[in-house]
């Protein structure tokens, strides 16, 4: 049984770090095919797609509101997903979700439908 384990996240004043972290168990993520992904929501607005990560391929995808300021990882050898958040923002205040899926696809689920697992969430308020 696949499952994600979020942690990280919390409380920062603008211009501060964070990171997140998914650790996924019940399947290895250093396969070909697998694909991650951290979407955020804010209350009263819709997800929003931050980043991805192709493992087989090496390939990264951002949203345009955290291109240059997040980072997304792979620790290979604890099979976690790693959200590193520099340059916070007020708007980026937002419940964060790490999602993984092992089917092939040729796009990047930016919607977040082509994601079959899901982590629990975890806040991420950042203060001006």
């Amino acid at each position: 049984q696949v499952q994600l384990v979020q942690s990280g996240g919390g409380s920062v004043q603008a211009g501060g770090s964070l990171r997140l972290s998914c650790v996924v168990s019940g399947r290895s993520f250093t396969v070909y095919r697998a694909r991650a992904a951290w979407f955020r929501q804010a209350p009263g607005k819709e997800r929003e797609f931050v980043a991805a990560l192709r493992w087989g391929e090496g390939s990264t995808r951002y949203g345009d509101s955290v291109k240059g300021r997040f980072t997304i990882s792979s620790d290979n050898a604890k099979n976690t997903v790693l959200l590193e958040m520099n340059g916070l923002k007020p708007e980026d205040t937002a419940e964060y979700f790490c999602a993984a899926d092992w089917r092939y696809t040729s796009g990047w689920d930016e919607n977040g439908d082509g994601y079959e697992y899901w982590g629990q969430g975890t806040q991420v308020t950042v203060s001006a």
